[in-house]
């Protein structure tokens, strides 16, 4: 891990296209603004953590059994008009 120290409005540059900015320092926490493409996500951990944990749970609702089926299921509704 890399530490570095900075001041208010002073800016880290990763890679040539994310930069993070030091907005606020306050008594128990700092602000901090990051700029990045919009392709880059950009989570706090817990929003990271709960993105995974719903992940894992719809890839583990859909069984095996059930996904064996589907190119049999696509394959029969080809031919069918959407509404």
């Amino acid at each position: 891990m890399l530490v570095l120290t900075r001041k208010i409005n002073e800016r880290i540059i990763i890679g040539d296209d994310i930069e993070i900015v030091l907005v606020d320092i306050g008594k128990d926490q700092v602000k901090i603004g990051i700029n990045a493409p919009k392709t880059v996500k950009v989570h706090r951990w817990e929003v990271y953590e709960e993105i995974q944990r719903e992940n894992k749970a719809a890839a583990k609702s859909k069984g095996a059994d059930q996904l064996k089926s589907l190119p049999d299921d696509i394959f029969k509704n080809l031919g069918k008009k959407t509404k």
